[in-house]
């Protein structure tokens, strides 16, 4: 690791031990105590802007060598695999989301399982981490690979971080709710727990996700430098 990767690799331990060492065990419960739900809250909102920040600086000064290389194909998934990410993405913050930040309090609700959630209940975690995996395989230096390895890692092991604690605070509900859904994409579909309603996804949800896939690509290489589509 050379010198200008130290820090990002701090970056990258601090975003992943307030992910999963605060905000997904215990100590969760005893700042809440202390701060109360409200105050834990943005407190946390806080620090993750921090973290995101710490990120986005310590990575635009980091380099390093290549630790792999996938070839022509590598580079082509990210833009392939935005599209989904952007559709799960726009799903995820346009219905009722039970996974969301205060999302427990949507769990008595009859039409709770509707349009993505029917793929996956973590549709805005799926959609983050397609994002950073894409990434991760098509730019396989030290820096993307703590950058992007970090936000994956969170991403995925915050799936069941929120299972366990929206199964905690609401048993019943949550129970219910988990019976029909799943956390890997499709499966609760293919085992016959629940089925795709595309008419509930609604085409508006695609043609937005379209339209910020093709806008994200044309800013990419003025707001990132490097051109989304590949060479």
């Amino acid at each position: 690791m050379t010198d200008t990767s130290w820090p990002l690799a701090a970056a990258a331990l601090f975003w992943i031990a307030l992910h999963l060492g605060i905000a997904g065990s215990p100590l969760r419960a005893l700042a809440t105590r202390r701060l109360g739900d409200n105050g834990f809250r943005a407190a946390f909102s806080l620090l993750s802007l921090l973290g995101i920040l710490a990120l986005a600086i310590t990575y635009r000064r980091a380099d390093g060598a290549p630790l792999w290389d996938l070839g022509p194909a590598g580079r082509w998934l990210p833009l392939l695999l935005m599209l989904p990410a952007l559709w799960l993405f726009v799903g995820s913050v346009t219905g009722i989301n039970p996974t969301a930040v205060g999302g427990e309090r949507q769990l008595d609700r009859e039409d709770l399982v509707r349009g993505v959630f029917r793929v996956t209940r973590h549709p805005m975690l799926w959609a983050f981490a397609l994002w950073a995996g894409s990434h991760l395989a098509a730019r396989g230096a030290m820096p993307d690979a703590l950058l992007f390895g970090s936000l994956l890692v969170t991403a995925l092991a915050g799936m069941a971080s929120i299972d366990r604690k929206r199964a905690a605070a609401a048993p019943a509900a949550w129970g219910r709710f988990a019976a029909a859904t799943s956390i890997v994409p499709f499966v609760a579909i293919l085992g016959r727990r629940n089925r795709l309603v595309w008419s509930e996804i609604g085409g508006w949800r695609l043609l937005l996700a379209v339209l910020a896939w093709g806008l994200l690509a044309a800013l990419h290489p003025i707001v990132i430098g490097v051109p989304a589509l590949p060479g």
